[in-house]
């Protein structure tokens, strides 16, 4: 078993840059797979004598594509994009800093819900990013289902929203969002620790970690973090999304779904969060990783 966690200062600067390209990573490689969840999620249950929109993955993926092109399967990303370095470098340090703020001394370890408490508290910081760019991100995602181009864009989108209901209206559904990043994230983090350390051959370090094990640590760390979060994520994009008015919370949201189409509809575009998980958080963490040694080896004293 490798090296256990050790108390590392923490770069700022370093987070932010290894973490934006960790991030943007993650947004070019799971988009499209995002697309199709949330439009399997906010698709309404089909009335007897209709046939739903979308049967499931691969039908969602093969119409999407055959009406809107592959750049429909990036709709929305303008959003996430912009948002991704400020967020992952934010999550990033925050989880360091929550090591770090858990260790007396250089030469303390740390126990799982140690982990898992850092990782909670980068959640907690990310939010107030991720929160208006999944507000958006999802408006421009589904308002193809209506077929009425209302925004043209990200920056149309929010600042129509910001016209028509103020900041209100631009961070709809970040409690939804604090409910889901939170404990995901801790889940998130540590699962990456635990598999890295499990993973690190007797007698070597973490720091030493293959390429192929680090894809394999972050693809299974985001598996863990959305088995977690689909039913949050669900309510989210059901809320989000909503005609405004409609729901006075997410507790209307889950009273819905459950009356209309059962606890099955907290788990909707399941396959698709799944098979974007993998690759999606592989490159993530490997992006990360590797842009972390090359700032190490650049500026080793920063």
């Amino acid at each position: 078993m490798g090296e256990p966690w050790k108390k590392e200062r923490v770069s700022p600067v370093k987070n932010f840059f290894a973490g934006g390209v960790g991030g943007v990573c993650l947004i070019l490689a799971g988009h499209p797979l995002d697309t199709i969840k949330v439009r399997l999620q906010i698709q309404p249950k089909a009335a007897p004598s209709q046939v739903v929109l979308y049967s499931g993955t691969i039908d969602c993926f093969r119409k999407t594509v055959a009406r809107e092109g592959l750049r429909g399967l990036y709709k929305g990303m303008g959003a996430p994009l912009a948002g991704v370095t400020p967020m992952t470098a934010i999550s990033f340090f925050g989880f360091g800093l929550g090591k770090h703020l858990q260790q007396r001394e250089l030469t303390d370890t740390l126990t799982y819900p140690q982990v898992f408490a850092a990782g909670m508290l980068a959640g907690f910081l990310t939010t107030f990013i991720m929160a208006p760019g999944e507000r958006i991100k999802c408006l421009l995602q589904v308002q193809t289902h209506s077929g009425i181009r209302k925004y043209s864009g990200p920056v149309d989108c929010a600042t129509q929203l910001y016209k028509e209901m103020g900041v209100r209206g631009v961070y709809k559904g970040t409690v939804l969002t604090l409910m889901r990043d939170v404990p995901t994230s801790g889940v998130y983090f540590m699962s990456y620790e635990w598999l890295k350390n499990i993973l690190t051959p007797e007698g070597q370090s973490v720091s030493e970690l293959s390429v192929p094990r680090i894809l394999f640590a972050g693809g299974m760390a985001g598996l863990f973090n959305w088995a977690v979060a689909l039913p949050v994520d669900v309510l989210k994009s059901n809320f989000q999304t909503a005609p405004e008015g409609k729901y006075s919370g997410f507790r209307d949201v889950l009273r819905e779904l459950i009356r209309e189409e059962g606890l099955g509809s907290l788990y909707k575009g399941f396959s698709a969060v799944m098979l974007r998980a993998f690759p999606a958080n592989a490159a993530c963490f490997l992006g990360f990783e590797i842009t972390m040694k090359f700032l190490n080896w650049l500026a080793p004293n920063a």
